[in-house]
Formats: structure tokens, sequence, C-alpha cells
């Protein structure tokens, strides 16, 4: 009888925690204003890529909806780009529209059907994951302990989230770099040939 209660428990413990839920898998925190109506996001430093820029146009039930454009004269890049729902390429100009995203003091979660998930949660640890969908992992490769990551005139903490595989074409992987402070605040995307192209990124509030 002791041995059956025994494995009684031991079946509902294993149900317990098998059901629940990753802390990792949403993310919580009050609304940043990096989410508000007005936002603008610059881009910089990426070589073959100009004008680059995006702002918040609504937030509905804390979700962000951003719009933006860009020149693009590299190939590799605008190739890439047009694979990717919602944007538009009409020669070296590239737009898109209706990109949703959740931004609040915790992160940055991807509300796109086709490419969902966490994107950085300020608070992971090195080797905490989040799932990206379709066997995308998205996982913390590095956190600084100091102010180690030059940012515009100053140098800051970030936390660096690999992507690998990644879900778009012509790209071998992605690391999203970010900042409790400042939200996403670089890039760096390899392609299939090992080229390497990095991405800054500078928005009008902060957290």
């Amino acid at each position: 009888m002791k041995s059956r209660l025994l494995i009684v428990c031991g079946l509902i413990l294993i149900l317990v925690f098998s059901c629940k839920k990753d802390e990792n898998d949403s993310i919580g925190g009050e609304q940043s204003d990096m989410g508000t109506v007005g936002e603008r996001v610059t881009g910089s430093n990426i070589s073959g890529v100009s004008q680059a820029s995006a702002s918040v146009v609504s937030l509905e039930d804390g979700i962000s909806t951003f719009s933006g454009s860009a020149v693009i004269s590299n190939n590799a890049i605008r190739n890439i780009i047009s694979n990717i729902p919602d944007f538009v390429v009409s020669g070296n100009n590239v737009s898109v529209t209706g990109l949703k995203f959740k931004v609040t003091s915790e992160g940055v979660e991807s509300m796109n059907s086709y490419y969902p998930g966490i994107i950085v949660k300020y608070s992971s640890e090195v080797g905490d994951i989040y799932s990206g969908g379709s066997g995308v992992e998205r996982k913390v490769i590095s956190k600084s302990t100091s102010d180690d990551y030059p940012y515009t005139s100053f140098n800051i903490k970030v936390i660096k989230v690999e992507e690998s595989p990644s879900k778009f074409p012509g790209v071998k992987k992605i690391v999203y770099i970010a900042n409790h402070r400042f939200g996403i605040v670089g890039l760096e995307m390899t392609l299939d040939d090992n080229s390497k192209s990095t991405f800054t990124f500078t928005g009008s509030t902060q957290n």
C-alpha cells in the first residue's frame, strides 16, 4: 500500500512539473516608453544600408505596431528582407508596416506569427533559452558584469541572445544585443557565406 501511494505521489509531481509554464515563455513588466506611439528607432553602422528608421504607430493591449523604411544597396541583405512577410522591396527602397512587439520594462517579445517569441528578457542568465517556434531557439550567450560595450558616446552593460538556426533564408545566425535601459541596441547577422553585418540601434526614449 505504501509503495502504491509513493507511485501515485510521484506521478502527480511529474504532471505538476511537466505542466508548469517556463518563466521564459513570455515577458511581464510594465509598459515601456520605448513601445509607446511616437517612439522612433534609427539604424546605423550598416554596410549598404542608409536612412533606416522605424516608429511606433499604434499601441493596443500592450502590443506596439511598428512601421519603417530604409534604402538598401547591399544585395545580400535586400534579398533576405524580400523573403520576410510584411516587407515591401521596390528597387533599393524597403518599407514595412504591421510589425508587432511587446516592449516592456522586462524585455522585448515578438508578437508576429511568422517570428514569435521572446527576443530578450533582461533578467535572464547565460544559458537561458527562449523558443522562437518551429525548432528555432534563442539562447543567452553572454551578459556583462561591467560597462564593456561601446554604445554611442559611452559604454554600457549588455545581454547577448543568439538565434540559431535562423528562420530567414540566407542567414546562418543572429545575435541580438540588448540593454535594460536602452532596449535592443544592436544586432549581429552571420550569412550563409559566413560574412557578417553589424547593426546599431538607437531609440528616442528609454526605460
